[in-house]
């Protein structure tokens, strides 16, 4: 039965619209995004059928172009709407953390640094640049390694900071293993770009390593 036959109260886009967003399933959601079905499925069985092939809607969302185009019913325009779609949401984020004061905002900060992050498949040392009342300039990608490292060199961050006009920086990178905790390398480089960026008077209010559904911040856990 195509979707258009089902009781209005039923169809995902009419649900959305009566009921809001929060109140669709995963393939509810999905299903709205891929607009039609395939031969013999309806939108709603193929996103159930593809949520079940990802493994859930998260791994779906982070797959890569090749793993996303190899299904039924999925191709490049799709793909690239999928990810204009999370790039806006990215940029949501961005604006509305602009608007306050990252340090008073602990959590959306958080939240922002991980939606950059977490999917990466490769290490990203980023920074939030920020300005004398903690409001934020700009976020940067500063240094991008491989899966067991970046490396970052304390006078191009200084160099960066200084074109920003920044008075304070959070630092952020990913581990790919998923795995939060902070090494002692990590530790190292922080307490190196600390020094550096002392000398002209930044200051260093945070280093948030970025895991699987996880993440641990220096200044949390008195490090800094």
């Amino acid at each position: 039965m195509a979707i258009t036959d089902w009781p209005l109260k039923e169809r995902p886009r009419e649900k959305l619209l009566s009921q809001g967003a929060n109140s669709l399933s995963d393939a509810e959601l999905l299903a709205i995004f891929l607009r039609t079905g395939v031969s013999g499925k309806t939108a709603v069985d193929l996103a159930r059928e593809l949520l079940s092939q990802f493994g859930g809607l998260r791994h779906l969302l982070e797959s890569d172009i090749q793993e996303f185009c190899s299904q039924k019913g999925l191709g490049k325009a799709k793909f690239a709407q999928l990810q204009a779609v999370l790039e806006m949401a990215r940029r949501h984020l961005f604006e509305t953390l602009q608007k306050g004061d990252a340090l008073t905002s602990p959590e959306h900060t958080r939240r922002y640094l991980t939606s950059r992050l977490r999917h990466l498949r490769h290490e990203v040392f980023t920074g939030l640049f920020l300005d004398n009342r903690h409001r934020v300039i700009q976020f940067e990608e500063l240094s991008r390694g491989t899966i067991d490292g970046a490396s970052v060199y304390p006078r191009e961050v200084v160099k960066r900071a200084l074109y920003h006009n920044a008075a304070a920086i959070i630092f952020a990178h990913n581990h790919p293993s998923g795995v939060a905790e902070p090494s002692q390398a990590d530790c190292h480089l922080t307490r190196r770009l600390k020094e550096a960026l002392a000398l002209v008077d930044i200051r260093v209010l945070d280093h948030v390593v970025i895991g699987d559904g996880e993440s641990v911040s220096f200044a949390e856990r008195g490090l800094m």
